[in-house]
């Protein structure tokens, strides 16, 4: 456990949020720091590619039927976009619940793909957790170090994330990432469809499309979505479609027909249901109860 990135990461994060919770955006893209002072409720997600390095407390993660529990000291690797469950599990006002979140950069990928012995490809798993490797700590503190010179941020910071990147890809936890640099891969190519649903999700699905956008038939674009997502596309649209109205009717108060036609329903009843059977409450009763729980740490 790297004591001097937990103490830079706690620094930066009580300086920028309130007592109780917090998602705090850095200056960096896609560097994020999570900050809870209680357990949580579960949350749903389809989380993109990603890398979160634990610093303080314990989270567990559902994928499927596999599940992770991870502490300080350890990181969770996401390298497809999978529907996962989570919920922090230790977490206090006095030790809060602490992770640096890295969005993994395709293009990065792509890039030091092409200079990284790739022979070793297999199809790992899409979640793993292992323990954060030094390397990885290290180029992640001199990261953190350098958002508090803003001066030499701008120039660094390209150097410092392609570092990390490339500890990423080297380390225990690589074999999944390259796979998602390797041009013509059927991560590759599954990755350019979801990123297609991920933009019009709202809109009616037509699979020829999606398959066209990945470069495959439809036999093979079906066989390997399901594998790499463990979803059908399908399934995936209507995961995003409720989790980004669940999204709208807490952060905005959107009232319950509104975010279903918003999200692309177009009937009310429809989305109750399926939101119901992902959620395990109709969507009034959840918002509800999730307010009142906020509240009540206010």
């Amino acid at each position: 456990m790297n004591e001097n990135l937990l103490e830079t990461v706690h620094r930066y994060a009580e300086a920028r949020v309130g007592s109780t919770t917090s998602v705090t955006q850095t200056p960096i893209p896609g560097l994020t720091i999570i900050r809870q002072t209680r357990p949580t409720a579960l949350h749903f997600n389809i989380d993109k590619p990603l890398v979160a390095m634990v610093l303080q407390g314990s989270k567990r993660v559902i994928m499927g039927n596999r599940t992770y529990d991870l502490g300080a000291g350890e990181s969770l690797v996401i390298t497809a976009d999978v529907p996962t469950v989570s919920q922090i599990t230790r977490a206090s006002i006095k030790a809060p619940y602490l992770s640096l979140v890295l969005e993994l950069d395709p293009a990065v990928i792509e890039d030091l793909a092409v200079e990284i012995d790739a022979s070793s490809l297999d199809t790992d798993r899409p979640v793993r957790v292992d323990t954060t490797e030094r390397d990885v700590s290290d180029a992640a503190l001199r990261l953190m170090r350098l958002i508090e010179r803003p001066g030499s941020l701008a120039i660094l910071q390209n150097q410092l994330i392609r570092e990390l990147h490339f500890w990423l890809m080297t380390g225990r936890q690589g074999t999944a990432i390259r796979r998602l640099g390797v041009v013509g891969s059927h991560a590759n190519r599954i990755a350019r469809a979801v990123s297609f649903i991920r933009q019009h999700f709202a809109e009616p699905l037509r699979i020829e499309q999606l398959a066209e956008t990945a470069g495959m038939s439809l036999s093979s674009f079906h066989e390997h979505f399901r594998s790499i997502t463990s979803l059908t596309p399908l399934q995936f649209q209507k995961q995003l479609r409720l989790i980004e109205a669940r999204r709208m009717m807490l952060s905005k108060g959107e009232i319950i027909s509104h975010a279903a036609y918003a999200v692309g329903y177009e009937s009310v009843s429809q989305f109750t249901r399926e939101y119901s059977r992902l959620f395990g409450l109709p969507p009034g009763r959840d918002i509800k109860n999730i307010k009142a729980r906020t509240q009540s740490v206010a």
